[in-house]
């Protein structure tokens, strides 16, 4: 397999960022939502920008910026720095198959969403759920840090814990 290029997404890569999903939602259980319809939760209306990372011809990951809809990262980065919820946006819809992993994917996607946002003046923030361990060893490379924790709803009344993060800033 040879090395991954992070552009950003363009709609003839639906059905491949889609698949994508479906495959990680297999071996991962990420996410916990989402799956029903792939390429509407990859499509969402609310996407600001979003990114997939391309190897041979085949997207292998994928990560979105979104505006912020009462996410508790969110509310818990306000409340913290003051910043108006205009200047944030939430990194969300970040996945790698597994067949990529090792290759630095999930690093250069969260490099691509993290410039993108530091040129606009927007602070990232983000939840994970506690189980994706991988995920938090990335953020925290990166420099993300903790602001808080949540309790991620999901599905008929179903919670996972979650930590939330905001990214460094520039």
């Amino acid at each position: 397999m040879g090395s991954a290029v992070v552009r950003p997404f363009e709609e003839a890569d639906l059905s491949g960022a889609a698949s994508a999903l479906v495959e990680v939602h297999a071996t991962d259980g990420y996410p916990v939502e989402g799956v029903a319809d792939p390429e509407g939760w990859v499509r969402s209306a609310n996407v600001l920008a979003s990114w997939v990372a391309d190897m041979s011809g085949k997207i292998v990951g994928h990560v979105s910026l979104m505006r912020p809809q009462g996410e508790d990262a969110v509310s818990l980065w306000v409340e913290q720095s003051g910043d108006d919820e205009e200047h944030v946006a939430v990194l969300a819809r970040l996945f790698v198959l597994q067949e990529a992993r090792k290759h630095a994917v999930g690093e250069k996607l969260m490099r691509a969403a993290m410039e993108y946002a530091q040129d606009r003046g927007i602070r990232l923030v983000l939840d994970v759920m506690t189980k994706d361990t991988a995920a938090i060893r990335l953020y925290e490379r990166l420099g993300w840090f903790k602001i808080g924790e949540a309790s991620h709803s999901y599905g008929e009344g179903q919670q996972i814990e979650a930590i939330c993060f905001a990214a460094p800033s520039a």
